[in-house]
């Protein structure tokens, strides 16, 4: 695979990553629990985790596609 479509190929899995990041992060701000006041600010991130499984998902792709072999 060339270097451009490799580029592509990776820039395409980071976007899509990035916006299903973004979904769940906005649907979670969304939610309101019953115990919850309305000025309390909702739950964190967990923001290693997140970018945890998205390294797994990266790998897993790029393995996928044959890059790693």
């Amino acid at each position: 695979m060339d270097r451009k479509k490799m580029a592509a190929a990776t820039a395409a899995v980071m976007t899509c990553i990035k916006t299903q990041e973004e979904a769940a992060a906005f649907a979670s701000s969304q939610e309101q629990t019953p115990g919850v006041a309305l000025g309390q600010p909702a739950a964190a991130v967990n923001t290693w985790g997140m970018a945890g499984r998205s390294d797994q998902m990266q790998g897993r792709t790029l393995m996928q596609m044959g890059v790693c072999r």
